[in-house]
This record gives C-alpha cells, sequence and structure tokens, in this order.
C-alpha cells in the first residue's frame, strides 16, 4: 500500500471529520434498533464493571438495544472470523467497530490491520448494517489513531471517530491501567460516541 505523505494524510482526515461535500450518515434509531459495538477488551469493557461498559452505557443513552460483542484479546484476524456469525444472531441495524488495538501491541504491519478492519466494514455493510469507525491508538508517547483508520472509514463512506481513545489514554484520572479506560472514561467515550450517532443523523 502507498505512504501517504504528511500533507496528503492531513487532507485525508480533514475530508473524513469535516468533509468535501456531505459527511457520512447513518439511519436513524428507533428503539426496536439493534447497535452492535463490536471489538476487543475495550469494548468488553476491561477495567470496570459489566454495566459500567461503553456498550452498557450508551444503552442508556440511545434508548436502544446495545449487543456488547467484545473479546478480550482479540485481534482483527480473529474479529474478522468471528464477525460473520454475530452479524448474523444479532442482526444489527448500526455496527459500531472499535479493532485494531492488539494487533498493534503485537507491531503487526498496519497493512494487515487496514486489510481487517476493512474487511469486517465490509461484511457489516453487506448485512444491511450502518458502520461507525472508532480509532484505536497506536502505542507511544504521543497517543494518536494512526492515518490507516481514516483512509479506510473514508474509503468505505462511513463516520469515523478518531480522537476520543487517544484523549481517554492520555489521561490517568480516566484510566484504569495503561491501555483501558476505567469507568468514567467508558462513560467519556459512551458520550461522545451517542453524540457522534446524533449529529450524523440517528
Amino acid at each position: 500500500m502507498k505512504r501517504l505523505t504528511g500533507w496528503s494524510c492531513a487532507w485525508l482526515i480533514a475530508v473524513v471529520l469535516s468533509g468535501c461535500g456531505p459527511a457520512p450518515r447513518v439511519r436513524p434509531l428507533t428503539p426496536e434498533s439493534v447497535v452492535l459495538a463490536f471489538g476487543d477488551s475495550l469494548t468488553a469493557g476491561t477495567g470496570a464493571d459489566g454495566n459500567e461498559s461503553y456498550p452498557a452505557v450508551l444503552a442508556g443513552l440511545l434508548g436502544c438495544k446495545v449487543v456488547n460483542a467484545g473479546i478480550p484479546g482479540e485481534t482483527s484476524p480473529e474479529g474478522l472470523d468471528r464477525l460473520p456469525d454475530v452479524l448474523k444472531q444479532h442482526k444489527p441495524d448500526l455496527v459500531l467497530l472499535c479493532h485494531g488495538g492488539n494487533d498493534m501491541l503485537q507491531k503487526v504491519n498496519d497493512e494487515v490491520i487496514t486489510r481487517n478492519v476493512r474487511a469486517m466494514i465490509e461484511a457489516a455493510q453487506g448485512c444491511g448494517a450502518d458502520v461507525i469507525l472508532l480509532g484505536v491508538p497506536k502505542p507511544g508517547l504521543f497517543l494518536r489513531a494512526p492515518p490507516f483508520y481514516a483512509e479506510v472509514a473514508a474509503t468505505c463512506k462511513i463516520p469515523y471517530e478518531a480522537k476520543v481513545l487517544p484523549e481517554i489514554l492520555s489521561t490517568r484520572s480516566l484510566k484504569s491501567d495503561a491501555i483501558h479506560p476505567n469507568a468514567e472514561g467508558y462513560r467519556k467515550l459512551a458520550g461522545r460516541v451517542a453524540a457522534l450517532i446524533r449529529k450524523r443523523g440517528a
């Protein structure tokens, strides 16, 4: 995959976050809608009680069913293998995808993560679900989501949240350990996701 220059990365992220033309939208949710939160320990809620995970908090904010389909320690190839059965089981209207963190901890090549994340998005879209992508920060001194998340979101034309997890995991009072939020951190994550969903049309 061709490496993006600094200028082109900045341009691409600007396109995704602000847009040249209409921003990507999701369909309105109703009390009967099903939202699937799919990912690893950040979705499962490691570092807090089960009712304090971000999907649990989000259900109260949205007023509809939010399925917590997070598996601690899962890598993107494992998520890609698991997702079709989860989609078939729950038939979600909206999928919140937060994946790739364990791959980065294992120093997996970005191209592999990119391919798997894109395939998960396409699988969900193929089942008729809207998708919102959450960027996971790459380990390092200054936490930020790698540019490939913005690239995938732009390619798949879906809403993308790049900042909230880096903000949470850069704030000691919002973390339970080095790589997981605490209950307050998950509440902040749920609030930002809910705000994005409402902003993009649901």
